[in-house]
């Protein structure tokens, strides 16, 4: 259970403690009811209800309409965009993000990395799935999802050499926790440009994603496409990786960075 915002700590404000903790939980938890939340919170329903209601209001939450649950809003992206890169990479990225929705149909992410997790602050859901999934201000691994894979493939080199030996948890059947392994795999992914994961951080989900890149070359982003690995299996994957790749420079671009045909950077 996360904390109910109890603290003796005067500079501590209980009610924006508790609206904090709110958004940790829907962030792990996604779709939730009142009572859940109350429950996670330790607070009364209507206690849970009104701070939903005042997240909502500014666009941090959205309730379903059926259902009445709640999950994060689009209102976090605006803040997330604040994080380590600037506001403005989103509208940026956006030429690439846009084009890799109308080219695959599937959902896109755009990700940055903070700490040693890849956050999503950016998405647009995919038109081919009934029951659709935000990530919106989610944190995932970086080992064994497809934006994580491309933040260690372009690491530097203390910075992964401290990340490479683990532990990895394992979070199914198909998740690389060996260190030599999943060193291999990245540089796969440094030399292909794109990285792919088939149900290694969920079962039945499958991804890939590409690097986006800042004037200098600095790998700044990463924009990808997630969807039900029955649709994107392992051939699947592999067909629209170029795709992928070409969404990544098409975003990078926009960040002001070229490459000639080449492949030397501008």
């Amino acid at each position: 259970m996360v904390s109910d915002g109890n603290t003796s700590d005067p500079n501590h404000v209980q009610s924006v403690t508790r609206a904090v903790s709110i958004l940790e939980f829907l962030a792990s938890n996604e779709w939730s009811g009142v009572t859940e939340v109350g429950t996670e919170l330790g607070v009364h329903k209507s206690t849970a209800s009104r701070l939903l209601n005042t997240l909502e209001s500014r666009g941090l939450v959205e309730q379903h309409v059926e259902s009445g649950k709640y999950r994060l809003g689009l209102g976090l992206v605006h803040l997330a965009n604040s994080v380590s890169h600037g506001p403005d990479i989103t509208r940026q990225a956006a030429v690439g993000c846009q084009w890799l929705a109308r080219r695959t149909e599937e959902t896109v992410t755009l990700a940055i990395l903070e700490g040693d997790e890849a956050v999503t602050i950016d998405q647009i859901l995919s038109t081919s799935t009934v029951a659709s999934r935000s990530w919106l201000g989610r944190r995932t691994p970086l080992h064994c999802t497809a934006p994580g894979k491309v933040f260690l493939a372009n690491a530097s080199q203390p910075w992964r050499d401290r990340i490479l030996p683990g532990p990895h948890e394992r979070y199914t059947d198909a998740t690389i926790v060996d260190p030599a392994e999943l060193r291999a795999e990245l540089e796969r992914v440094r030399a292909e440009g794109y990285a792919t994961t088939n149900e290694e951080f969920e079962e039945g989900l499958s991804a890939a994603a590409a690097p986006v890149c800042a004037a200098d070359g600095e790998v700044v982003a990463a924009i990808g496409i997630s969807g039900p690995s029955y649709r994107l299996d392992a051939a699947g994957l592999r067909e629209l990786a170029p795709i992928v790749r070409e969404a990544g420079e098409r975003a990078s671009i926009g960040r002001g960075y070229t490459q000639r045909d080449d492949g030397t950077e501008t």
